[in-house]
């Protein structure tokens, strides 16, 4: 681990670089998969869910009697964190709730929007190593708020055919629909194009490795929206000499236990930070159960040394980070300042942990760049807005005449023609 010291802008380009993600090898195995499922359905997805996850099942779909096994083997503990989890996501979800906009634009034109739920969509949950019930609730949480009448989760069965008790627990308490037992390629394409017992649905939320994320944007090919491009996981951190060392290495381990591709940066205007950091690390780093995997993405970390706030700022805006937490004296600076961040910590005692737990916020967010023009998971992602008009007649002959000189400009007779024969009626009557 080595300081970068004082980069100049024109090597910027070279820090703010993620892993190439070429999908060119593995596009056409996604491809021929969804060929497949499209023809065989159920049976397509048992052969792959056999051939990568090495586990034949009887049923796909989990049922009511696996869902209460699963609930008696989570722990109280456990389930009282979800619970407590569960009512912060949900409290700060339902405030994210608009007022429906209405507009009379000019005397007789009334104008406003509708929001209406995605009515099916579906959950993608990672299993594992790290199975990723947080994740359901951070999905699960918005979906059933926004009223989405359809909520499907996809899951990869351990070599036993069962699903994570907890991801079944949550998924159980947060409203989840249908559950299925299928993982990778073929739990995105059932999704995507339905089958016997996998509902078709018509967005497509959630992380998941290479496989994954290219089915996801294979997906779109065959009408399926997905929520957003995703990466491996990201985490920048600015830290200034008020930060704890101590928190800010825990913080930076933190991500990269994610994966061996995690993305990890610190940037200072304090040398000494950097340095009391990059000791720290290796204490902190000696008694992590997934050590391997955290030091290969930190051996690939960032410690960048900027002179001033100013310059730290811009650089931070140019990476776009998922994460991005504030550990400065002056953090007003950096909370104004900051355009391009998926989810934003502020001070020493706001871990990512929080945001990726309990504290409320959504973690599902944009990654490698991405931040500079997606949003994180908010209630919209699981609704559309449909937009509404009545015109009484006064409100037609206010307007009719401009549309009929725009319509007759484009060449389009017809769409004149829609408002002549109605200001020709109103003329009629009114005479």
């Amino acid at each position: 681990m080595k300081i970068i010291e004082r980069p100049t802008r024109n090597t910027w380009s070279e820090l703010i670089k993620r892993p190439v993600q070429n999908y060119d090898s593995i596009e056409a195995t996604v491809k021929l998969i969804f060929k497949e499922v499209a023809v065989k359905g159920d049976a397509a997805v048992h052969k792959y869910t056999d051939l990568f996850d090495g586990v034949v099942l009887e049923n796909l779909r989990v049922t009511e009697v696996e869902i209460q096994e699963a609930i008696e083997l989570v722990s109280t503990d456990l389930k009282t964190a979800i619970e407590l989890a569960k009512s912060n996501i949900k409290r700060f979800h339902e405030k994210q709730r608009t007022i429906p906009i209405s507009l009379e634009t000019v005397p007789g034109v009334m104008c406003w929007f509708e929001k209406m739920p995605i009515q099916k969509v579906g959950l993608y949950i990672p299993g594992g190593t790290a199975p990723l019930f947080s994740t359901v609730l951070m999905l699960a949480i918005p979906a059933q708020l926004a009223g989405c009448n359809e909520i499907v989760l996809c899951s990869p069965p351990d070599q036993s055919g069962k699903i994570n008790p907890a991801i079944l627990y949550a998924a159980h308490i947060c409203g989840v629909t249908t559950i299925i037992k299928a993982g990778g390629i073929q739990a995105i394409a059932a999704m995507a194009l339905g089958t016997e017992t996998i509902p078709k649905v018509y967005k497509i939320f959630g992380p998941g490795n290479q496989f994954v994320t290219c089915a996801k944007q294979v997906a779109t090919q065959f009408g399926t929206a997905i929520d957003m491009p995703a990466g491996p996981s990201e985490l920048l951190i600015f830290a200034d000499e008020t930060a704890k060392a101590a928190f800010v290495a825990a913080d930076l381990l933190s991500q990269a236990e994610h994966g061996k591709d995690s993305q990890v940066v610190l940037v200072s205007n304090s040398k000494n930070l950097l340095q009391k950091v990059i000791r720290e690390i290796p204490r902190q780093l000696a008694d992590l159960p997934r050590k391997e995997i955290a030091s290969e993405a930190i051996r690939n970390a960032r410690f960048i040394y900027m002179e001033t706030e100013t310059e730290a700022l811009d650089f931070i805006n140019e990476y776009a980070p998922e994460h991005f937490m504030i550990c400065s004296a002056d953090e007003a600076f950096f909370i104004k300042g900051i355009q391009n961040a998926g989810s934003v910590f502020v001070g020493n005692y706001s871990p990512e942990s929080a945001g990726d737990y309990a504290s409320g916020t959504n973690h599902t967010l944009p990654t490698n760049g991405f931040a500079r023009n997606y949003s994180g998971i908010t209630l919209d992602s699981f609704q559309k807005t449909i937009s509404f008009q009545k015109l009484s007649p006064e409100g037609i002959q206010a307007i009719g005449q401009s549309i009929e000189v725009m319509a007759a400009a484009e060449g389009l007779e017809a769409h004149k023609n829609a408002i002549t024969i109605r200001l020709k009626e109103l003329q009629y009557e009114n005479s």
